[in-house]
């Protein structure tokens, strides 16, 4: 992630997700929401978004099919397991900005998704990779008066870890027991991304004090992996996210929460403000039409008939009252009706923050749930 120094650094982090969990990430991916509460979303631009492999069904159809076809194996795993991953394939804006922008982004995760088919053990597992084009960099565009996209790449795959199946001791043929029955695909999140020792210089396991192997950690182990790969493929000019940092953990969902939070703040401000302008609105109204037009002292003014003629005639001072009393009649009409507009505008204002609070509440707590599930940890 950016920070400022101009470094800029590969970021891969690790999404888990169960069948609750799959079907938003599936409708965010493949940009299937007739509209976005993220703000940054440009949905005129979602057409340059380039997949490096398009699904062919629905994320839990092509899962279960692959199962069918005995492409993978569930077995052993539970209902509620974590069947799906999503790596996530980030490097700050201004990398790519600096480059040249989208052709550049496309080249550089067309090399990307040729390392998450190493990482991820073979194209077969994966369901679906899409390059995002369609989220605007708010702060960098307001700051060079351009608009600037933030490119990332999105694969989604099923976790799986080679395991072969024994002979068991109930074979008949006894000459069988222990040998290796068949080879399995096996879906399971926690042996795809277990901790891998380190090594030394020499490629012998680090032991520590107490002669027990150190562990590094397996996004640790992604984070290497990723950025030696994009460096082998000739971008030199990129890091790798530093280590132990949050930064380097920092998920989309993290940094969407942030900034929906302080949109959520935004709004519940407008809306309050709206609210007291509708309520003072109402006062204005009901006070206008408390002023009600003296109805007897018109009915006093006496009017004589002219001759040979239908008008009628009033005294100067009456005449004089009677428009007075007509013009601020016709005025606070006037300003009635347009109270009424303004508040009508107002509560229609009013009923669409309220809808846009509520749907920015439900997406923030679908971020929340999914950032919950990625269990990141920070250090190596």
């Amino acid at each position: 992630m950016a920070r400022g120094d101009g470094i800029h650094r590969t970021s891969a982090r690790n999404a888990r997700m169960k069948d609750a969990d799959i079907d938003n990430a599936q409708a965010h991916n493949e940009r299937e929401k007739s509209s976005y509460v993220n703000q940054d979303i440009v949905p005129e631009r979602t057409q340059y978004n380039v997949h490096f492999k398009t699904p062919t069904a629905r994320y839990k159809e092509m899962f279960e099919q692959m199962r069918s076809d005995g492409v993978i194996s569930t077995r052993g795993l539970k209902a509620d397991a974590e069947k799906f991953g999503e790596l996530i394939f980030d490097v700050n804006s201004a990398y790519f900005f600096n480059h040249g922008g989208y052709e550049f982004a496309k080249q550089f995760y067309a090399d990307a998704y040729k390392a998450a088919i190493k990482i991820v053990g073979g194209e077969q597992y994966i369901l679906s990779a899409v390059m995002h084009a369609d989220e605007r960099n708010r702060a960098m565009s307001e700051a060079l008066g351009e608009d600037v996209y933030h490119y990332h790449l999105h694969v989604v795959y099923i976790p799986v870890v080679e395991k072969q199946i024994l002979w068991s001791k109930r074979c008949k043929d006894k000459s069988l027991v222990g040998t290796v029955k068949e080879t399995i695909q096996q879906v399971s999140m926690s042996k795809k991304w277990n901790s891998k020792p380190a090594l030394d210089e020499n490629g012998e396991p680090i032991l520590s004090t107490k002669g027990k192997p150190v562990l590094r950690k397996s996004y640790s182990v992604l984070q290497d992996d990723f950025f030696r790969y994009m460096r082998d493929t000739g971008y030199d000019d990129v890091e790798r996210g530093e280590r132990g940092s949050s930064e380097e953990h920092l998920t989309v969902a993290q940094f969407k929460v942030q900034q929906e939070q302080a949109r959520l703040a935004e709004l519940t401000e407008q809306n309050r403000q709206q609210e007291q302008q509708a309520a003072t609105l109402g006062k204005q109204i009901e006070k206008i039409q408390n002023q009600q037009v003296a109805v007897a002292a018109i009915e006093k003014i006496e009017s004589k008939p002219i001759p040979f003629s239908t008008k009628i005639a009033v005294e100067r001072e009456d005449f004089e009252h009677l428009s007075t009393l007509a013009k601020k009649y016709v005025a606070a009409e006037k300003k009635e009706s347009n109270c009424k507009k303004t508040l009508d505008a107002a509560n229609r204002l009013i009923a669409k923050l309220k809808a846009e609070i509520a749907g920015l509440k439900q997406e923030l707590s679908e971020y929340k749930s999914v950032r919950s599930k990625l269990r990141i940890r920070f250090g190596d």
